[in-house]
């Protein structure tokens, strides 16, 4: 058998498991698989093709896609706002980004986003990131893992192309937890004109400190979880200039004229290994961070909160008041 049918056949492996831990999440949605008046309402392009999908009239919409960028098929969960089906109005949107070794589904399993943003007028998408650090790696043993090119380049336009959105700077807002709130820092400086609201929510905020900790973090949990032993920024040696442009405490600059909101955990515990580490690191990040901002005259507002690296909902409740009040009403 050849390279090429090994590789198809792997594929179409990874698509059936794949979209049953799909179908899996969108269980907990009431109406039949495909059954609706609104399925198949999304459509293939930007360089994706929907392999699998959920679209039951619920709020909780799923698909699947089949794209170059990926050597699997990676998937997004879509939260539509209450009344999406019948209001005809447009809404602004919040990309919500999950942290390492968890994946599209985390945000609706674990941490009850339907009820927390339960009435509020905004369209949150929350995509696969694998542990791939929203990066396009410098290697990969596991063909392409071209995260932010799937993000930036596909998701982001198909989500506009197929639902009703403002698509402006003012209709975009990113968060993002652990791995996720680095890449939502990431991507606000490095697509200035993509989002008006970012929010890490204990997410690394400086990748050299501490000889490069974070850098080392990233290399590490990307090879061991995602890149079959590659590495988001190099090994042994580091590509240089794509640190750089990754690390947001050396792109203060493209933070100004942006709504910022950091939070970090103050007391990890000492005793679990990951946590203390973890959230140490971030604190100490964001504290860099800030302080960069404050010399640079950006406004921001951040919240250091008893704990370790947990997701905190009174602080993403705070946090999505802020986004409607700076994103772009729905209307």
């Amino acid at each position: 058998m050849n390279n090429d049918s090994v590789a198809h056949r792997r594929v179409n492996r990874r698509r059936l498991l794949a979209g049953a831990a799909g179908m899996t999440a969108a269980g907990a949605l009431a109406g039949p698989f495909l059954g609706s008046s609104v399925a198949n309402a999304a459509g293939d392009g930007h360089g994706l093709r929907i392999v699998d999908r959920n679209e039951n009239g619920g709020r909780l919409q799923y698909y699947r896609f089949a794209t170059d960028a990926i050597a699997w098929d990676p998937a997004v969960n879509v939260l539509l706002p209450d009344g999406y089906h019948t209001s005809g109005k447009r809404y602004p949107v919040l990309y919500l980004l999950h942290g390492g070794n968890a994946d599209f589904r985390t945000f609706h399993m674990h941490e009850n986003i339907i009820n927390l943003t339960a009435g509020r007028e905004i369209i949150v998408v929350m995509p696969d990131a694998s542990t791939g650090w929203y990066s396009n790696p410098v290697h990969s043993n596991t063909g392409p893992r071209n995260w932010e090119t799937f993000h930036i380049a596909q998701l982001l336009p198909w989500i506009e192309s197929n639902f009703r959105t403002f698509p402006e700077y003012n209709g975009r807002a990113v968060a993002g937890f652990s791995m996720g709130g680095f890449g939502a820092l990431k991507y606000t400086a490095k697509y200035y004109g993509h989002f008006c609201s970012v929010s890490s929510h204990s997410g690394p905020a400086s990748l050299r400190r501490d000889f490069g900790l974070v850098v080392h973090w990233a290399n590490t949990t990307s090879a061991a979880l995602d890149l079959g032993g590659g590495t988001v920024y190099g090994a042994p040696f580091w590509d240089e200039a794509r640190v750089t442009a990754d690390n947001p405490v050396q792109r203060i600059e493209s933070y100004r004229n942006k709504r910022i909101f950091l939070v970090a955990g103050t007391s990890p515990d000492p005793v679990n290994w990951f946590d203390y580490v973890n959230e140490t690191q971030v604190l100490a990040g964001q504290r860099e961070f800030r302080a960069a901002l404050g010399r640079a005259g950006i406004p921001h507002e951040w919240r250091e909160a008893p704990g370790g690296h947990f997701f905190r909902h009174d602080l993403f409740v705070q946090d999505l008041n802020g986004m409607l009040g700076r994103l772009r009403r729905a209307g």
